[in-house]
């Protein structure tokens, strides 16, 4: 019996027929590169009208293609002729040892393509196939359809029978690189990693950057930054980040020597947004990406966020705007970034002791004709580099 991998998707079946083959495609070359990266053997990816096979002998394809962006389920699978006969032998296989003494169990079917028989009659003819064999084993069979103790699950299609006892959910989402590239401003902390695997989620290429605050933070806080990259880097095999670190600490500098001393911090976050917006111009990206939730700190108060971009141009993105601490830790669990972004790495050296919290909308404007910001911003830029995450 050949054995495959079905993997199903959502949003896609909603495009256009150009733009869902497209998306297809690009979900089918993401699959394979995520295979690839975990070592996993396959002969062939193949599509059909709502799905997408992928055939190999080793489960641990299933949760990986579910582990890829725009993969809404998997399921791995025994495939047989598209025949109630062949469906039934099938299902009284994978039954036998799936359901013991005392359990019940249940026949999920459903077809698509024209077939001389209904799904009713699929589940109540490979039924009779599990009840039968359950019998010759000794096992006195039990069926409930409201809440069965073990499902076997049988999709008939146009030419084959595909049955299989597990569904594993998908990340969901949009396959990457459907959606253009990014600038992402990344640090080690919670909640930046988690904004940006957000919109990795919706089909957005990244281009991480990180503004590296030394003298103001040790290395620490860059090894913590670069680790959360390096995992962010694992859902993604097939879209090697690209990644810019960025001389921040003379900025800072520049902020504590000749400005108020409160507003340190918003002044360094419309410079971050200035670095960004030029590497997003070098890059032909299309937007910038924060970890800003409504609220949760000083610099991200109403007053604030509006401080920080008042006179300046840039596209933001805020993924996490209306999260809650507790959901954006909930995700970061779950992307497997959160151990990594609770390590102690010290506080900032340039947050001041009484950070402003309700900044007048045009008062950082101000604030910069204090400074020669363009340049300050020039220099950062040609003074960045790119990292290798590997090293």
């Amino acid at each position: 019996m050949e054995n495959v991998v079905l993997v199903r998707y959502g949003e896609l079946a909603l495009k256009s027929t150009g733009v869902r083959n497209w998306y297809e495609r690009i979900l089918v070359k993401n699959i394979s590169s995520m295979l690839e990266k975990r070592g996993i053997p396959y002969s062939n990816i193949s599509r059909e009208w709502g799905r997408i096979f992928i055939v190999s002998d080793d489960v641990r394809a299933a949760k990986a293609a579910a582990d890829v962006f725009g993969v809404v389920s998997t399921s791995f699978a025994r495939v047989g002729d598209a025949t109630i006969e062949s469906a039934g032998e099938l299902c009284a296989k994978l039954g036998d040892g799936f359901i013991s003494e005392g359990q019940s169990f249940a026949i999920r079917a459903r077809r698509t393509g024209n077939h001389s028989f209904s799904s009713r009659d699929i589940g109540t003819r490979c039924g009779d196939a599990v009840w039968k064999m359950l019998e010759s084993k000794g096992i006195t069979p039990s069926v409930d359809l409201t809440n069965p103790h073990r499902e076997i699950f049988v999709e008939m299609r146009q030419t084959r029978s595909y049955v299989f006892t597990e569904n594993i959910a998908g990340v969901g989402g949009l396959p990457m690189g459907t959606q253009g590239k990014m600038v992402s401003l990344v640090s080690g902390g919670i909640d930046s990693p988690v904004a940006t695997w957000l919109m990795m989620k919706r089909g957005v290429e990244i281009i991480p950057v990180y503004c590296n605050n030394s003298p103001y933070n040790d290395n620490r806080a860059h090894k913590r930054t670069m680790d959360c990259l390096k995992v962010l880097q694992d859902w993604c095999p097939g879209h090697p980040f690209r990644v810019y670190e960025v001389p921040n600490g003379p900025n800072l500098s520049a902020f504590i020597d000749k400005c108020s001393r409160n507003n340190t911090c918003l002044l360094c976050k419309r410079t971050m947004y200035r670095i960004a917006f030029e590497i997003m111009k070098k890059e032909g990206a299309s937007g910038i990406i924060t970890g800003s939730s409504l609220g949760q700190v000083a610099s991200q108060t109403t007053p604030n966020m509006y401080a920080e971009v008042h006179g300046l141009c840039v596209p933001l993105y805020h993924p996490l705007i209306g999260l809650d601490k507790n959901e954006i830790i909930d995700i970061s669990r779950k992307i497997g970034t959160y151990d990594i972004s609770v390590r102690t790495v010290g506080e900032c050296g340039a947050v001041p002791i009484h950070p402003e919290v309700k900044a007048a909308f045009d008062s950082m404007t101000m604030e910069e004709k204090k400074l020669d910001i363009d340049d300050l911003v020039q220099q950062s830029v040609e003074n960045s580099r790119i990292v290798d995450l590997d090293m």
